[in-house]
Protein backbone atom coordinates (compact mmCIF):
# COMPACT_ATOMS: atom_id res chain seq x y z
CA UNK A 1 0.00 0.00 0.00
CA UNK A 2 1.58 3.21 -0.49
CA UNK A 3 2.72 5.77 1.76
CA UNK A 4 -0.20 8.13 1.55
CA UNK A 5 -3.00 5.52 1.21
CA UNK A 6 -4.79 5.08 4.00
CA UNK A 7 -7.68 2.86 4.96
CA UNK A 8 -11.04 4.90 4.37
CA UNK A 9 -11.48 7.16 6.96
CA UNK A 10 -8.47 6.01 8.90
CA UNK A 11 -9.67 6.27 12.34
CA UNK A 12 -5.63 6.36 13.33
CA UNK A 13 -5.19 9.52 11.52
CA UNK A 14 -5.88 11.54 15.24
CA UNK A 15 -4.76 15.11 15.00
CA UNK A 16 -2.03 16.02 17.11
CA UNK A 17 -0.13 18.90 17.64
CA UNK A 18 3.09 18.44 16.19
CA UNK A 19 3.47 14.37 16.11
CA UNK A 20 6.54 13.09 16.80
CA UNK A 21 8.30 10.50 15.09
CA UNK A 22 6.91 7.79 17.89
CA UNK A 23 3.09 9.25 16.96
CA UNK A 24 3.89 8.79 13.55
CA UNK A 25 5.04 5.37 13.52
CA UNK A 26 2.52 3.88 15.83
CA UNK A 27 0.19 5.70 12.94
CA UNK A 28 1.47 3.47 10.50
CA UNK A 29 1.46 0.32 12.52
CA UNK A 30 -2.28 1.21 13.48
CA UNK A 31 -3.21 1.52 9.38
CA UNK A 32 -1.20 -1.32 8.62
CA UNK A 33 -3.02 -3.35 11.17
CA UNK A 34 -6.63 -2.39 10.26
CA UNK A 35 -6.09 -2.86 6.43
CA UNK A 36 -4.86 -6.11 6.77
CA UNK A 37 -1.69 -5.40 5.63
CA UNK A 38 0.16 -6.78 8.96
CA UNK A 39 -2.53 -9.95 9.37
CA UNK A 40 -4.04 -11.30 12.64
CA UNK A 41 -1.06 -13.57 14.54
CA UNK A 42 1.68 -12.09 11.85
CA UNK A 43 5.33 -11.18 13.80
CA UNK A 44 6.32 -7.93 14.24
CA UNK A 45 9.43 -7.50 12.06
CA UNK A 46 11.45 -4.69 13.17
CA UNK A 47 14.17 -4.72 11.17
CA UNK A 48 12.20 -4.90 7.63
CA UNK A 49 9.25 -2.14 9.35
CA UNK A 50 12.41 -0.02 10.41
CA UNK A 51 13.71 0.23 6.85
CA UNK A 52 10.50 0.56 5.24
CA UNK A 53 9.93 3.48 7.33
CA UNK A 54 12.91 5.27 7.58
CA UNK A 55 13.58 4.67 11.21
CA UNK A 56 15.78 3.49 13.81
CA UNK A 57 14.58 0.51 15.82
CA UNK A 58 14.34 2.57 19.41
CA UNK A 59 11.13 4.83 18.78
CA UNK A 60 9.45 1.67 16.45
CA UNK A 61 10.07 -0.18 19.72
CA UNK A 62 8.19 2.47 21.57
CA UNK A 63 5.42 3.07 19.12
CA UNK A 64 4.69 -0.66 19.47
CA UNK A 65 4.74 -1.01 23.03
CA UNK A 66 1.94 1.76 22.63
CA UNK A 67 -0.47 -0.82 20.47
CA UNK A 68 0.37 -3.45 23.14
CA UNK A 69 -1.04 -1.69 25.15
CA UNK A 70 -3.86 -0.34 23.26
CA UNK A 71 -4.52 -4.25 22.99
CA UNK A 72 -3.47 -4.74 19.01
CA UNK A 73 -0.14 -5.87 19.71
CA UNK A 74 0.66 -9.11 21.50
CA UNK A 75 4.26 -9.81 23.30
CA UNK A 76 5.02 -13.78 23.56
CA UNK A 77 7.56 -14.87 25.59
CA UNK A 78 10.67 -15.99 23.19
CA UNK A 79 8.54 -14.79 20.26
CA UNK A 80 7.94 -10.85 20.15
CA UNK A 81 5.39 -9.13 19.45
CA UNK A 82 2.54 -9.90 16.83
CA UNK A 83 -0.48 -8.88 15.40
CA UNK A 84 -2.92 -9.17 18.21
CA UNK A 85 -5.90 -12.18 17.81
CA UNK A 86 -9.85 -10.67 18.94
CA UNK A 87 -11.32 -14.20 19.97
CA UNK A 88 -15.05 -14.14 20.16
CA UNK A 89 -14.61 -14.20 23.86
CA UNK A 90 -13.50 -10.83 23.89
CA UNK A 91 -16.44 -9.13 22.04
CA UNK A 92 -18.88 -9.16 24.65
CA UNK A 93 -15.95 -6.87 26.35
CA UNK A 94 -15.28 -4.77 22.95
CA UNK A 95 -18.68 -3.66 21.93
CA UNK A 96 -19.41 -2.67 25.78
CA UNK A 97 -16.93 -0.79 25.63
CA UNK A 98 -18.18 0.76 22.21
CA UNK A 99 -21.64 1.17 23.69
CA UNK A 100 -19.63 3.19 26.40
CA UNK A 101 -17.92 5.56 24.45
CA UNK A 102 -20.44 6.22 21.14
CA UNK A 103 -23.30 6.50 23.40
CA UNK A 104 -21.59 9.51 25.54
CA UNK A 105 -20.79 10.83 22.20
CA UNK A 106 -24.13 10.95 21.26
CA UNK A 107 -24.95 12.30 24.70
CA UNK A 108 -22.62 15.53 24.10
CA UNK A 109 -22.92 15.52 20.38
CA UNK A 110 -26.56 16.42 21.20
CA UNK A 111 -26.26 18.40 23.60
CA UNK A 112 -23.86 20.79 21.64
CA UNK A 113 -26.42 21.14 19.25
CA UNK A 114 -23.77 22.03 16.48
CA UNK A 115 -25.56 21.45 13.02
CA UNK A 116 -21.58 21.13 11.28
CA UNK A 117 -21.05 18.52 13.76
CA UNK A 118 -23.74 16.24 12.49
CA UNK A 119 -23.72 17.53 8.80
CA UNK A 120 -20.35 15.09 9.18
CA UNK A 121 -22.06 12.45 10.64
CA UNK A 122 -24.83 12.70 8.22
CA UNK A 123 -22.26 12.69 5.11
CA UNK A 124 -20.75 9.64 6.96
CA UNK A 125 -24.72 7.61 7.04
CA UNK A 126 -25.42 8.67 3.37
CA UNK A 127 -21.78 7.02 2.26
CA UNK A 128 -22.93 4.38 4.14
CA UNK A 129 -26.11 3.93 2.56
CA UNK A 130 -24.23 3.76 -0.77
CA UNK A 131 -21.67 1.38 0.48
CA UNK A 132 -24.07 -1.08 0.78
CA UNK A 133 -25.59 -1.08 -2.66
CA UNK A 134 -22.56 -2.65 -3.53
CA UNK A 135 -21.13 -6.31 -2.68
CA UNK A 136 -17.44 -5.54 -2.07
CA UNK A 137 -17.44 -6.45 2.06
CA UNK A 138 -14.55 -4.32 2.67
CA UNK A 139 -16.10 -1.08 1.19
CA UNK A 140 -19.06 -1.92 3.17
CA UNK A 141 -17.33 -2.44 6.19
CA UNK A 142 -15.20 0.49 6.12
CA UNK A 143 -17.99 2.88 5.67
CA UNK A 144 -19.87 1.17 8.67
CA UNK A 145 -16.58 1.86 10.71
CA UNK A 146 -16.33 5.12 9.18
CA UNK A 147 -19.91 6.05 10.25
CA UNK A 148 -19.37 5.26 14.03
CA UNK A 149 -15.69 6.82 14.00
CA UNK A 150 -17.27 9.99 12.90
CA UNK A 151 -20.43 9.95 15.70
CA UNK A 152 -17.63 10.25 18.06
CA UNK A 153 -15.49 12.43 16.48
CA UNK A 154 -18.05 14.88 16.16
CA UNK A 155 -18.56 15.23 19.92
CA UNK A 156 -15.00 17.26 19.67
CA UNK A 157 -13.99 15.39 22.90
CA UNK A 158 -10.37 13.95 21.95
CA UNK A 159 -9.93 11.68 24.41
CA UNK A 160 -13.30 9.98 23.35
CA UNK A 161 -11.83 10.39 19.69
CA UNK A 162 -8.34 8.62 20.92
CA UNK A 163 -10.59 5.94 23.17
CA UNK A 164 -12.86 4.94 19.61
CA UNK A 165 -9.78 5.09 17.49
CA UNK A 166 -8.41 1.89 19.01
CA UNK A 167 -12.06 0.17 19.15
CA UNK A 168 -12.58 0.44 15.86
CA UNK A 169 -9.05 -0.97 15.27
CA UNK A 170 -9.86 -3.71 17.72
CA UNK A 171 -13.07 -4.55 16.08
CA UNK A 172 -11.41 -4.95 12.78
CA UNK A 173 -8.93 -7.48 13.78
CA UNK A 174 -12.11 -9.20 15.55
CA UNK A 175 -13.57 -9.51 12.07
CA UNK A 176 -10.95 -10.77 10.67
CA UNK A 177 -10.01 -12.98 13.48
CA UNK A 178 -13.42 -14.70 12.79
CA UNK A 179 -13.30 -18.23 12.45
CA UNK A 180 -16.16 -17.42 9.68
CA UNK A 181 -13.63 -14.79 7.88
CA UNK A 182 -13.97 -11.48 6.74
CA UNK A 183 -17.97 -10.76 6.60
CA UNK A 184 -19.54 -8.00 7.06
CA UNK A 185 -23.71 -7.42 7.29
CA UNK A 186 -25.13 -5.73 3.98
CA UNK A 187 -27.63 -3.07 5.19
CA UNK A 188 -28.38 -0.60 6.44
CA UNK A 189 -30.48 -1.50 9.84
CA UNK A 190 -33.27 0.04 11.72
CA UNK A 191 -30.98 0.68 14.72
CA UNK A 192 -28.70 2.75 12.47
CA UNK A 193 -31.92 4.49 10.95
CA UNK A 194 -33.10 5.15 14.42
CA UNK A 195 -29.52 6.40 15.45
CA UNK A 196 -29.77 8.97 13.09
CA UNK A 197 -33.56 10.00 13.60
CA UNK A 198 -32.72 10.36 17.34
CA UNK A 199 -29.27 12.51 16.54
CA UNK A 200 -31.54 14.83 14.14
CA UNK A 201 -34.59 14.96 16.62
CA UNK A 202 -32.31 15.35 19.49
CA UNK A 203 -33.46 12.68 21.83
CA UNK A 204 -30.12 12.05 23.82
CA UNK A 205 -31.84 8.68 25.30
CA UNK A 206 -33.35 7.21 22.13
CA UNK A 207 -29.64 8.13 20.11
CA UNK A 208 -28.12 5.91 22.83
CA UNK A 209 -30.48 3.35 23.19
CA UNK A 210 -30.21 2.62 19.92
CA UNK A 211 -26.61 2.45 19.77
CA UNK A 212 -26.50 -0.03 22.66
CA UNK A 213 -29.10 -2.00 20.53
CA UNK A 214 -27.17 -2.30 17.16
CA UNK A 215 -24.10 -2.86 18.68
CA UNK A 216 -25.54 -5.46 20.86
CA UNK A 217 -26.97 -6.93 17.68
CA UNK A 218 -23.79 -7.01 16.01
CA UNK A 219 -22.11 -8.67 19.22
CA UNK A 220 -24.86 -11.48 18.11
CA UNK A 221 -24.13 -12.01 14.96
CA UNK A 222 -20.08 -12.23 15.54
CA UNK A 223 -20.46 -14.67 17.92
CA UNK A 224 -23.33 -16.60 15.82
CA UNK A 225 -25.90 -15.99 18.49
CA UNK A 226 -27.99 -14.32 15.81
CA UNK A 227 -28.01 -18.04 13.48
CA UNK A 228 -28.17 -20.17 16.52
CA UNK A 229 -32.05 -18.16 17.26
CA UNK A 230 -32.49 -18.99 13.38
CA UNK A 231 -32.24 -15.33 12.76
CA UNK A 232 -30.76 -15.02 8.91
CA UNK A 233 -29.52 -11.19 7.68
CA UNK A 234 -27.63 -10.32 4.53
CA UNK A 235 -24.01 -10.60 4.67
CA UNK A 236 -21.28 -10.73 2.31
CA UNK A 237 -17.86 -11.83 2.70
CA UNK A 238 -13.84 -10.95 2.06
CA UNK A 239 -11.07 -11.19 2.91
CA UNK A 240 -7.70 -8.58 3.34
CA UNK A 241 -5.20 -8.38 1.00
CA UNK A 242 -2.48 -10.48 1.60
CA UNK A 243 0.10 -8.77 3.65
CA UNK A 244 3.22 -10.88 3.15
CA UNK A 245 4.79 -8.00 0.97
CA UNK A 246 3.70 -4.72 3.28
CA UNK A 247 5.50 -1.29 2.36
CA UNK A 248 5.21 1.06 5.03
CA UNK A 249 6.78 4.68 4.65
CA UNK A 250 9.24 6.06 4.49
CA UNK A 251 7.48 8.72 6.99
CA UNK A 252 8.53 12.42 7.70
CA UNK A 253 10.81 12.08 10.80
CA UNK A 254 11.88 15.18 11.43
CA UNK A 255 12.90 15.47 14.50
CA UNK A 256 10.77 18.33 16.90
CA UNK A 257 10.96 18.64 21.13
CA UNK A 258 8.85 16.34 21.51
CA UNK A 259 10.96 13.66 20.16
Amino acid sequence: MPHNSAPAGAPAFLRVHRPSTVDLIATELRNAIYSGGLPVGSPLREVEISRQLGVSRSPLREAAQRLVQEGLLTAIPGQGLRVATVSEDRLPDLFEARIAVETHAARILIRHNDAGALAKVTAAFDHLTEAVKGTDARTIGDADLDFHFALVEAAGNTRLTRYMSTLVVETRLASFSSKQGYVVRRDVTPSHQAIMAALKSGNAEAAAAAIAEHLTEATARMTGELAERGIEVETVAGAPEPGAVYELGPIDHTPNPAD
